[in-house]
């Protein structure tokens, strides 16, 4: 079980099953709306997360082209789990603020969008755009 909190505590949730993948995303509209190089994200079944409180507290922001939604918090601005598709929900990993120690980068996807200046320092799998471009072990 993991839980995780925005950094004003006013939103929170728990992931209630196993999950220990992070994938981190480089394209280039997820470094715009983080400001950092890549953004780290768990994808947890639906089944597994919950909203355990702050849930009036969340707006979320769609793209104008493209499929793209961000959530944040109306309080603090911090980034928040969001629809990953239909089934699972993408969450930002350093949310995470109780039980994941396991988590561990898998992958890196659209890595192809990543600045000169991103350096990769673990032994996530490589993907030039998403999942099945091809990639390369690290």
């Amino acid at each position: 079980m993991m839980k995780g909190e925005c950094v004003c505590g006013e939103v929170k949730f728990t992931i209630t099953g196993d999950t220990s993948q992070i994938i981190v995303c480089h394209c280039s509209t997820c470094r715009k709306a983080t400001g950092a190089g890549g953004v780290p994200i768990i994808i947890a079944s639906n089944q597994i997360f919950h909203w355990d409180s702050g849930v009036d507290s969340i707006r979320s922001w769609d793209a104008p082209v493209g499929e793209w939604t961000t959530n944040f918090c109306t309080v603090c601005g911090s980034p928040l789990p969001r629809a990953n598709d239909a089934d699972s929900m993408a969450i930002p990993a350093g949310l995470i603020t109780l039980g994941g120690d396991d988590l561990k980068v898998e992958h890196h996807i659209y890595s192809s969008d990543k600045p000169a200046w991103e350096e990769f320092g673990d032994a996530g799998m490589v993907h030039p755009q998403a999942f099945g471009s091809g990639c390369s072990e690290r």
